[in-house]
């Protein structure tokens, strides 16, 4: 048997040249105790924190695979929730930048995110149209909210109320009763899709931002405190609200659910128009709820004074007040004509500010761009020897050259009538060759030029050669001795020229569409073309002919290149992935996976370590070779259990009675590790009913031979300390992660379920991890309701259920009730300590002063 071929695995090793993703909305975060000066953007896969002053980035919130669509930080600034394309959501911690808490419960991209007033909870919307929200404390899913048509824009929680109201890109927006987990009422009066929320004036007033230029105000009013007000009989309010839909004067309407479901009414009083013409992207007010921003797609940000002239009258009378009664104090009459000047100003100062509020930071990082070159449409380039200048191909057919150094515009050389496609650098490093649109082929030499505005001499290119084609030239490439050159034409051919005396040399032809991009191989034996039909072709350069024809890619191949000294070959698609083969055995090496928009071009390093790409996502990544050799077999393998576990994760959801198809009211999602921990905890019932028989069947031997006969352990126990096989059940239960327990419970078959139930019992009655036990204890009675009630062997068991977790629950609140006590009881006493200390402090401070006052009567009347 011979020997193997070995390669050498390519990894990910770092993201540059990103600021930040399109797809994310930016937020500001606390960091080190600084508000205003942190801000988290989305870039790809991760997120990036900037600090606005240095313009430095300073830390990596690291991502799996899939792009952030949502940020959110939480009220007290030490976390940060991330959505994700594939409806996951991700809580990290900024003191640590560790993501513990995983959420999976959406189908679609994540598109809005809002924590509660305490951050405990969390309200997500999707593309899939649902809102879930979630306990951030508990890591668990608590409800499921359907009702929009469409993705939604933004979720807001109501400080006073257990009210959630949401927006869709279906024009409506929806009042959610919490407690009931209920829509009670719809609001149909936008015709576009309404893309901004914001509450103000103590949450009575509602203002939303659509596609249109119109942002609507609407006044809200409790009908329980109308009630209170007006003291009306109970039938009388009822009755007093008999349509289920209401249209306004203006032509709006609601629509609620039942009329005695009502809990508030929108009345429209009133509308902001705005100069943009383009859709509201954010809606945000200021802490004191006078300033309203907006900002639109066309990049116009709008501040408005949100305050009734009546209301605004009245805050500068009370100030204009409080600053007289200090003027009179001051006993100075010019003082106070200053302060009723500066009280008036305060609003309009306070605009300024907001108006004057920078947008963006001047970015720096030594990682990333070290010169900025302005340019035109560039579509290729490459660097002169010697690395001190860059030539490239426009889109207007010109030549540019550009001085690396000083960054500055050398020359602009007019080379085609059409788009400049490709330039390939001699191999002589003499000269290049360049191919456009306007069917030709044009040979150009380096050479050295006086400089108009200096005594030096410059790089300048001179024209040398032409060689005219019947068709578009898409790609040229020279062979490693510069005796053949290779062209790509638009008709699906490649065409092989002498370079001295450009004769017409092989045709390479098989394609179905045309070719973008080709490479030769060091030794000048092969030349690899990929095509926009998905294919790579391996030529031989002698003859023509061709060796192998792969499926390369599930999109146009955009770009190839050979590993210097090998026949080793990467290529780049519009499907996002880099592939590298082997051109000698026509094998798939391995697949890098990593940009989400396509790749447009790629460079291999000289040495054939580091492999650079470049993509539509705004993002250079650099992949390294490591030297973990590379098993092809092992890799096959590897492709095959992802592709698996892809499957799996989205098969039909398990069927669940009383539900219709489609209708999902679980708030977890069925993925590969709810699958995992099914197959963990039926694994461990199987060790324990295999443990229980064993230690009967023991019994029986040592009854029967009349002595203790040892016990062989299961390894597994050991492991775990030696432990009972019902305590390694529980220990399966602990390291489920909280938010995948009820779906893990509900893909578990019911065979299993009387087992749990009666371990259940056990542990119960043992009192640890009460809350744990109740959970998977009420959730498996939830959805296997039936089959437990008809089962007749499980009734005794459902009875010591019941008397052993009323007790249990009990004695737990019981033990959390005396701590909050406790807690409260400390409280008191630190606040009774802080006061006398105050105190003390106070009279220290007034002792202070009459001592200086006293001195500087002295020394006043030792003057006089």
């Amino acid at each position: 048997m011979g020997l193997t071929k070995q390669y050498l695995r390519y990894v990910a090793s770092a993201v540059f040249g990103l600021i930040g993703s399109q797809k994310g909305n930016i937020v500001f975060v606390t960091l080190r105790g600084e508000k205003g000066r942190y801000v988290a953007v989305p870039a790809c896969e991760h997120v990036f924190i900037w600090d606005l002053r240095k313009g430095e980035k300073i830390l990596i919130l690291q991502g799996l695979k899939q792009e952030v669509t949502c940020l959110c930080p939480s009220p007290d600034g030490l976390h940060l929730a991330v959505g994700y394309e594939d409806g996951s959501i991700r809580i990290f911690s900024l003191l640590s930048g560790e993501g513990n808490v995983t959420f999976n419960g959406h189908k679609a991209a994540i598109t809005s995110l809002k924590y509660d007033q305490l951050g405990g909870r969390l309200a997500s919307g999707s593309k899939d149209t649902d809102v879930i929200v979630w306990d951030v404390i508990n890591e668990s899913g608590l409800y499921r909210l359907k009702g929009h048509k469409d993705a939604i824009t933004q979720a807001l929680f109501l400080r006073e109320k257990n009210l959630l109201v949401t927006s869709g890109k279906d024009t409506m927006v929806k009042w959610w009763d919490l407690d009931t987990q209920h829509c009670f009422k719809t609001m149909v009066g936008h015709r576009t899709e309404v893309w901004g929320l914001v509450l103000v004036s103590e949450e009575k007033r509602l203002i939303t931002g659509a596609a249109d230029s119109e942002l609507r105000a609407w006044d809200i009013a409790y009908l329980q405190e109308i009630a209170d007000l007006e003291e009306p009989e109970p039938k009388k309010v009822k009755g007093s609200f008999p349509a289920v839909q209401e249209t306004q004067d203006d032509g709006t309407s609601e629509v609620d659910e039942a009329p005695e479901d009502r809990i508030l009414t929108c009345r429209k009083v009133g509308s902001l128009m705005r100069e943009g013409r383009d859709r509201v992207v954010n809606l945000v007010v200021d802490r004191t709820g006078r300033i309203l921003a907006c900002h639109g797609t066309d990049s116009v940000l709008e501040v408005f004074c949100i305050l009734s002239k009546e209301e605004v009258q009245k805050k500068m009378d009370k100030k204009v007040k409080k600053a007289k009664k200090k003027a009179k104090l001051n006993s100075s009459s010019g003082e106070e004509e200053g302060l009723e000047v500066t009280v008036e100003m305060t609003l309009q100062d306070e605009i300024q500010r907001v108006t004057n509020i920078k947008t963006s930071a001047k970015i720096k990082s030594t990682l990333q761009c070290i010169r900025t070159m302005t340019c035109e449409y560039a579509l290729c380039s490459f660097f002169v020897p010697g690395d001190r200048q860059v030539i490239i191909g426009t889109k207007t057919g010109k030549l540019q050259i550009y001085d690396l150094a000083s960054g500055n515009l050398l020359e602009t050389v007019d080379a085609h009538d059409g788009a400049l496609w490709s330039l390939s650098l001699s191999p002589d490093q003499r000269g290049f060759v360049s191919g456009g649109a306007d069917k030709s082929v044009k040979f150009w030499d380096f050479e050295l030029v006086k400089d108009e505005n200096s005594t030096q001499k410059r790089l300048s290119v001179k024209h040398t050669r032409t060689l005219q084609l019947d068709e578009d030239v898409l790609s040229v490439s020279y062979s490693p001795n510069q005796k053949l050159l290779a062209v790509s034409l638009l008709d699906c051919t490649v065409k092989i020229f002498y370079v001295d005396t450009l004769k017409f040399f092989l045709s390479l032809y098989g394609h179905k569409l045309p070719v973008i991009c080709m490479d030769i191989s060091y030794d000048g034996a092969l030349i690899v073309t990929g095509s926009a039909d998905r294919n790579v072709k391996i030529w031989g350069l002698d003859f023509g002919d061709c060796h192998k024809s792969l499926f390369a890619h599930d999109d146009s191949v955009m770009y190839l290149k050979f590993v210097p000294k090998s026949h080793l070959f990467f290529t780049a698609g519009k499907d996002r992935k880099i592939k590298q083969w082997d051109a000698d055995k026509f094998e798939h090496i391995q697949t890098l996976e990593g940009h989400h928009q396509e790749i447009w071009c790629l460079a291999v390093s000289p040495n054939g370590d580091y492999v650079v790409s470049s993509s539509h996502d705004k993002s250079l990544r650099l992949w390294e070779r490591t030297r973990e050799p590379l098993i092809l077999e092992d890799e096959r393998e590897m492709q095959r259990e992802a592709e698996y576990e892809e499957s799996v994760a989205k098969e039909d959801q398990p069927a669940v009675p009383g539900e219709t198809q489609g209708d999902n009211y679980f708030t977890g999602k069925k993925t590969i590790e709810t699958v995992k921990a099914a197959e963990r905890i039926m694994e461990a019932v199987e060790l324990y009913r295999e443990e229980t028989a064993k230690m009967k069947e023991h019994k029986a031997i040592c009854k029967a031979a009349g002595k203790e006969v040892p016990l062989p352990i299961n390894p597994i126990l050991m492991a775990y300390g030696n432990i009972s096989p019902s305590a390694y059940v529980l220990e399966i239960f602990k390291g489920i992660k909280s938010s995948e327990l009820e779906e893990s419970l509900l893909v578990l078959p019911f065979s299993y379920v009387p087992d749990i139930l009666m371990l259940l019992n056990e542990f119960i009655q043992q009192g640890s991890d009460i809350e744990l036990l109740c959970r998977c204890l009420f959730f498996l009675l939830r959805i296997h309701f039936g089959q437990i009630t008809s089962n007749q062997m499980l009734v005794p068991v459902i009875e010591k259920l019941k008397e052993t977790t009323i007790s249990k629950v009990r004695q737990v609140r019981d033990v959390i009730g005396f701590n909050m006590a406790g807690l409260d009881f400390l409280k008191r006493e630190c606040e009774a300590k802080s006061e006398v200390m105050f105190f003390a402090d106070a009279t220290s401070h007034l002792e202070e002063k009459k001592r200086k006052r006293k001195k500087r009567e002295k020394l006043i009347l030792t003057l006089t």
